[in-house]
């Protein structure tokens, strides 16, 4: 329970703004490339603060950190009560991504250590979580703001509270600190494999942050209603729920997580080529299928440092490198999608380059599971 309801807690402060992005650049003055900065910048934390997660550990404990990390999620979510200011927006979303950094290899390592016989199925809880974290943010924000009489600012903020719960729910757990596995060791910089593992959750996350800020403007712009448009968001972000879910299972009972990587890798480029080219043509169904592919590419994504590595703080390290690589790549995606759409006067040449991504990723994917048969 507790590893899920931290990982629900991962993706609302991010997601939550997509349905609102436009409206809240307009209400506020900003540019596209500005605002998307609510995006970005939590993604670039993520990243250049995974790297103090194992260090963090070592000196509080593995439970006692991720407390303080949602601690922080559920203040800077609390913040966006003055969100009308573009300074506090900005602010409450690094502090997001700073809490998001330290939280994700520390809950890696937390799998390791408590569920190391049957990880495929709790990783798979895991992602379910994030994946309901991120749809919730996406589906029911613009329905809270209607139901505060229109107020954006207090759609966004009432995600403080499942943070919150989180907190009360962690603090229960017992802490360790200083165990007999806590050896000292950096980040794996010098296997090929970690470059890999890091380069494809560099390319899936930045298809994803990028959608979930900008797919909504695309669809409006090819001229769909604002309504339909943030349908087919929440339709790709409820369809990875189930992928999350099943697919890291799926993995682990079939030991086959890398031709799933393909597959996934195929399915989003397939879909962002019909997104890019021809978005009104059954928008639902391409709506659909990339939200499994993306979900599934990100569940997998999580499983793969699990059995690259041995112990808790080990699995952490591999984490961190991943996220740390990926992450810092990944938050330029939606910031230069967004520059790219100013630049251009139109989302197609932007949404054309995120599909040449998904290819890249799929070539990825492929050169993994070559590298792993080579290895046996």
């Amino acid at each position: 329970m507790a590893l899920v309801l931290a990982a629900i807690n991962l993706r609302p402060g991010i997601t939550s703004l997509a349905p609102l992005i436009e409206r809240i650049a307009t209400e506020l003055s900003l540019s596209r490339s500005f605002i998307s900065l609510t995006t970005a910048l939590p993604v670039l934390c993520m990243g250049l603060l995974a790297p103090l997660a194992p260090r963090l550990a070592l000196r509080w404990g593995l439970e006692r950190t991720i407390v303080l990390c949602l601690g922080l999620i559920s203040l800077a979510l609390l913040a966006r009560l003055a969100a009308h200011q573009s300074a506090v927006l900005i602010g409450s979303a690094i502090a997001l991504g700073a809490a998001i950094a330290v939280a994700g290899p520390l809950l890696s390592g937390f799998i390791k250590r408590y569920f190391s016989g049957q990880m495929g199925r709790v990783v798979g809880w895991y992602s379910l979580g994030m994946a309901i974290g991120g749809a919730g943010g996406a589906v029911l924000t613009a329905p809270a703001t209607s139901l505060f009489g229109d107020a954006w600012h207090l759609g966004l903020a009432i995600w403080a509270l499942p943070a919150a719960l989180a907190v009360l729910l962690w603090l229960y757990l017992p802490n360790q600190v200083g165990s007999g596995e806590a050896q000292e060791g950096g980040l794996p910089w010098r296997q090929p494999r970690a470059w890999l593992i890091s380069g494809f959750f560099a390319l899936q996350a930045g298809l994803f942050y990028a959608l979930a800020t900008w797919v909504v403007a695309r669809y409006h712009e090819a001229g769909l209603s604002l309504l339909r448009s943030n349908s087919l968001l929440s339709i790709s972000m409820l369809m990875g729920l189930p992928s999350s879910f099943l697919l890291p299972w799926l993995a682990q009972r079939f030991d086959a997580r890398y031709p799933l990587l393909l597959a996934c890798g195929a399915l989003s480029s397939l879909c962002l080529a019909m997104i890019s080219f021809a978005p009104t043509l059954l928008p639902e169904l391409w709506a659909l299928l990339i939200g499994f592919g993306l979900g599934g590419s990100f569940a997998l994504s999580l499983v793969l440092p699990l059995y690259e590595a041995g112990s808790p703080l080990a699995v952490s390290r591999w984490t961190a490198m991943m996220l740390f690589t990926g992450y810092c790549l990944a938050c330029m995606t939606p910031i230069l999608t967004g520059l790219a759409r100013d630049l251009s006067g139109s989302y197609r040449l932007p949404f054309a380059v995120l599909t040449a991504l998904a290819l890249l990723m799929t070539l990825v994917a492929w050169l993994l599971g070559r590298s792993q048969r080579r290895s046996r």
